[in-house]
């Protein structure tokens, strides 16, 4: 069945749902992955396949499983320099380009930070997934700075189960056309797909959408524009987009929530992935990571500092 075969007898207090079994013993693997595993035939429960995730073991129970050798993908390493901030032999922090799309999708199956990342450390093929290898979290296509790549299976769930728990500390800097009701806020509004928009997200009912939360302060206030530091507790979809327009005051240069014609003659949205504090493996103190302004941004924050 594959290269590399694991076995296990169930002790009387592991006794339950075989994929919560598997998860304990196997923590270097995420349940979703183990779960693919038992639903492709690749884990035996006394010799025999599994029939689903939830099914029940005892004590005495032996079972096995089998790693698959990675499958082979169409993605292409692609020889794009990255601007790598930290690397160790678990994961690294990358300052993402404007304009550079996260992973392959419909429409860009090139150029992205994964065909990068591959050609970096071909190693990443088949960590977290096959078609986004070692992506633990995402960026829009036109914001800019601090993304994480797991190089491991290990890493990969560590980081994972960070963000799930909202552990990870995210912070964006963000030019806003007008300015926020108060200097300081907390926005909670529920964010799912525009029903008239498809292609937008929107503040919807919470039976409609998921809970999104994000605060924000003030950094700096000029006539018609604000700069924020925004605090993201949840990683909904456009999240910080929608909320900012929501409250009354888009991010400078979003032409999908904000103004049609971008102000500033910015020519892409003013959200930058500031500063990101995490746990690393093995480590039990946070670190945090900060990526500066790029130049498109820097500069017209110059421009509005000298009151032109």
């Amino acid at each position: 069945m594959g290269d590399q075969v694991f076995q296990f007898i169930c002790e009387s207090h592991e006794a339950g749902r075989l994929d919560k079994f598997l998860v304990v013993h196997m923590p270097e693997f995420s349940r979703a992955r183990l779960q693919g595993l038992i639903a492709d035939g690749f884990v035996l429960v006394n010799g025999r396949p599994a029939g689903k995730s939830g099914q029940m073991i005892e004590a005495g129970m032996e079972i096995d499983v089998a790693l698959p050798p990675v499958q082979p993908t169409d993605l292409t390493a692609e020889n794009i320099p990255l601007d790598i901030l930290f690397e160790n032999d678990d994961l690294m922090v990358v300052n993402k380009p404007a304009g550079m799309v996260v992973h392959p999708s419909a429409g860009h199956g090139s150029g992205t930070l994964v065909n990068a990342a591959l050609a970096h450390d071909p190693e990443l093929e088949g960590i977290g997934g096959d078609q986004r290898p070692g992506i633990v979290h995402r960026l829009d296509k036109d914001t800019s700075g601090l993304i994480l790549i797991a190089k491991n299976d290990r890493t990969h769930r560590w980081l994972v189960d960070q963000f799930r728990q909202r552990e990870v500390k995210k912070v964006y800097l963000a030019l806003v056309d007008g300015h926020p009701p108060t200097p300081t806020g907390r926005i909670e509004a529920p964010i799912g797909r525009d029903l008239q928009k498809r292609k937008q997200m929107a503040v919807v009912p919470l039976e409609k959408g998921r809970e999104a939360v994000s605060e924000y302060r003030v950094l700096e206030s000029f006539p018609s524009h604000t700069l924020l530091e925004v605090h993201p507790h949840t990683g909904r979809t456009h999240q910080i987009r929608v909320h900012l327009a929501f409250l009354g005051c888009p991010i400078a240069g979003d032409t999908l929530y904000g103004r049609k014609k971008a102000s500033l003659g910015l020519r892409r949205q003013f959200l930058h992935a500031f500063r990101l504090t995490v746990v690393l493996p093995g480590e039990k103190k946070p670190r945090s990571f900060e990526a500066a302004l790029p130049d498109d941004l820097s500069g017209v924050l110059d421009i509005l500092r000298k009151g032109h």
